[in-house]
């Protein structure tokens, strides 16, 4: 084996933890898949031979790549917490429904909600990377605070306030992939039915539907957020057109949906159940992301 051959095989035994630590950043596969590839670039460029734990290296590197990519989306978005922002999903990660791999689950980036992506983005760039970094990945606040250009104790304080914000926000998720699917079995039974009262029984009174379709669909905007469970309720009744098309999946790791009629994925619905009712409920639904996701066959 070369030394490009052997660089090369180093840096793969670290790609899916890199891939999970960007996904966590980013929300968004393909940017995750271009941070990790920009981090690959900085590796074969420097010499690492002195790097003593080199996963803990290639961690920081990719991280600050994403904090980069971060700040630069930041900057574009000219009103960050308008009502287009609050309907933003990211990217989901579809897997069959049977898909289990527990010796792979602390490293799969599905192993992390929806629910709580939403929030991370809500975070300030320096803010959701210290609180990935350390909460998430374990990576010690000395290493953190170079990357984000203060010291020690400023880093931790980051860390805080976006512990604070995320415990606040993200719902408690239940656990159980089978009463999961017991919950979301019985929303789309019910919506499928059209009915209402049926529907309600599986609504937390305060559930939020977050939905993204993108930009515009047919030249109108579609994509929208609905707090409670009547307006969900109402929202969901419009699924019965397209429930002959419904596969249960994994979103995220999470019991969900996925619409795919003749195999092209259509909308992808995650759920979170918490206490046996659907506390939130994300739809991507965006024609362009989702013509990008990678879906198995298994899971349409």
């Amino acid at each position: 084996m070369n030394d490009e051959d052997a660089s090369a095989a180093r840096f793969e035994e670290h790609r899916a933890h890199l891939g999970a630590v960007a996904y966590r950043m980013l929300g968004s596969l393909t940017e995750a898949d271009d941070a990790v590839q920009e981090t690959w670039l900085k590796f074969v460029r420097a010499d690492t031979s002195e790097v003593r734990n080199l996963g803990g290296w290639l961690t920081t590197v990719a991280g600050r790549v994403c904090l980069d990519l971060l700040r630069t989306r930041a900057a574009r978005r000219e009103q960050p917490l308008d009502d287009g922002y609050d309907t933003f999903v990211p990217d989901p990660v579809i897997r069959p429904l049977a898909h289990t791999d527990p010796e792979q689950e602390v490293l799969r980036a599905d192993s992390v909600g929806l629910a709580l992506l939403v929030v991370l983005e809500t975070l300030e760039p320096a803010e959701r990377l210290a609180f990935v970094l350390h909460d998430m990945f374990g990576v010690p606040f000395d290493d953190i605070a170079p990357i984000v250009d203060r010291g020690t104790a400023a880093t931790r304080q980051l860390a805080s306030r976006a512990r604070r914000r995320v415990q606040g926000a993200t719902p408690s998720a239940e656990p159980d992939r089978a009463r999961q699917r017991k919950v979301v079995e019985a929303f789309m039974a019910a919506a499928r039915a059209g009915d209402f009262e049926a529907l309600l029984a599986v609504l937390d009174p305060d559930v939020v539907l977050r939905a993204d379709s993108g930009t515009t669909v047919r030249g109108a905007a579609a994509s929208k957020l609905v707090r409670g469970a009547e307006a969900v309720a109402r929202q969901a009744l419009l699924f019965r057109r397209f429930a002959s098309h419904d596969r249960l999946v994994l979103v995220n790791g999470e019991v969900g949906v996925l619409n795919a009629p003749d195999g092209v994925p259509r909308a992808v619905l995650g759920f979170t159940v918490a206490d046996d009712t659907i506390v939130a409920l994300h739809i991507l639904a965006d024609p362009e992301r989702l013509a990008a996701l990678e879906v198995s066959p298994d899971a349409d």
